[in-house]
Parts: C-alpha cells; structure tokens; sequence
C-alpha cells in the first residue's frame, strides 16, 4: 500500500508547487509598495538632477535625505510584505529640468496616496508610519524649492 501512495503523494505535492509557483506573481497585501519605491526613486532622480541657486538646492538636499529616509522604511515594510524590492519599474521623467520639481512634488503626493493606506500588520505599522512622515518632509521640502524657484530665490 505504501508503494500505491508514493504517486498521490507527488501529484499533491506538485499540485502545491504549482499553487504557489501561481500565487508568486500575485501582488501581497500592499503591491503599493513597490510602485511607491519606484515612484521615490525617480522624484529622487528629478531632485537631484536639476540645477537651482543655493536656496532652492537646499530645500532639494532635505527632500532627497527624507526621500532616502522614506525608501528605506518601505523597503523594510516592502520586505515583510514579502515583494522584490529588486522590481525597479520605469517612471517618466519631463525632459524640461523646470518641469522637474512639479513632477517631484506629484510623485511624492502619489507615493503619499499609495503608503498611508490602511496597514493590517501591526509589525509594519511603524514602519509605513515613518515612510509617511519622511515623504511629508519630502513633500514640505520641494514645495519649499518650488516657491523659491518661482520667487526667484
């Protein structure tokens, strides 16, 4: 009998294999977070990248610290939500260097939108409750560049 049960045996096991091999594409609890980090990454790429007088260099040098801030605690949350935080997607990035802060500042309110969402893992609350502090910050900071780029100075 026992030879008669080797072959239900690897039928249920691969039956299993297969379930999850299905499920490893299926976004967890937050799929947010990856769109978030890659929505980070490029408000990040747009701060950094523009040239500006030293006032608004400064409020860009805190966004891009509290940027950094923020991307490490949702890959933290990322992580335990069990994501490739590996998964870098593609975000458009405006060609005109003064479109760059404005499309800084949307991505950020975005990545805002996405993380404070509801969090049902205790373990993460904090984490996202830091993301979200720093992406405010981030948010302050280029809203600070953006008003001294248009006052001009």
């Amino acid at each position: 009998m026992k030879i008669a049960h080797k072959p239900l045996l690897a039928a249920l096991l691969l039956a299993l294999t297969l379930t999850f091999a299905a499920n490893a594409d299926v976004p967890g609890k937050h799929p947010a977070y990856l769109h978030a980090l890659s929505d980070l990454r490029a408000a990040r790429w747009m701060l950094q990248h523009r040239p500006g007088d030293a006032g608004v260099s400064g409020h860009e040098d805190v966004a891009i610290v509290e940027i950094d801030k923020a991307i490490g605690e949702i890959k933290h949350a990322a992580i335990d939500d069990g994501k490739n935080i590996e998964d870098h997607q593609t975000v458009d990035v405006p060609n005109n260097r003064p479109g760059r802060l404005h499309k800084a500042l949307e991505l950020l309110h975005k990545v805002h939108s996405d993380v404070a969402r509801e969090e049902d893992d205790p373990m993460t609350r904090g984490l996202r409750d830091r993301a979200v502090g720093h992406i405010d910050a981030a948010i302050h900071a280029t809203d600070g560049a953006l008003r001294d780029a248009e006052h001009g100075g």
